[in-house]
């Protein structure tokens, strides 16, 4: 077969992969109702202040924060510039280097998460783990992590 012929996918694979797309629209649009029920937060504004809270100082370095959000710089900058807005995260000047700033949580996104944190654990239950035995939780544990591991992973270098 030549390096130009497509190789579609099987009626299995395609049957997979389009509940996959499916599962993944459900979920995302599901909890963005719920944080924003609880707690006025969209999910990118809720993934930021998840990444800012496991920081012990409440904050991170724009590049950072890129990185862990697989976002653009400009992306994260412009979501961090409407975030201040509304009070939920600061950006601190970095006195030590002068090459960037940082993104700070403040009160007011603390408040934020602590509201929508608990109702977004309640969701995913819900939606992901209540309906899994122990071992399937482990077998989806397994899998994820080995597509991520391949998708993370530097791309091959073909001879």
């Amino acid at each position: 077969m030549s390096s130009t012929e497509e190789v579609w996918l099987s009626e299995q694979e395609e049957r997979i992969w389009r509940r996959w797309i499916t599962l993944n629209a459900e979920l995302a649009a599901a909890l963005q109702r719920q944080t924003q029920a609880d707690a006025g937060l969209s999910m990118p504004d809720y993934e930021v202040l998840v990444h800012l809270t496991d920081d012990p100082a409440g904050r991170l370095r724009v590049a950072a924060l890129a990185g862990l959000l697989q976002w653009e710089r400009s992306r994260v900058s412009h979501h961090v510039t409407r975030m201040a807005r509304r009070g939920l995260v600061e950006r601190e000047e970095c006195t030590d280097d002068g090459r960037g700033a940082f993104v700070a949580i403040t009160t007011a996104g603390r408040t934020a998460i602590e509201r929508a944190a608990p109702g977004h654990v309640q969701a995913v239950r819900r939606m992901v783990f209540d309906g899994l035995a122990t071992d399937e939780v482990r077998l989806l544990e397994t899998v994820v992590d080995k597509l991520l591991a391949r998708h993370t992973a530097p791309p091959a270098i073909v001879a």
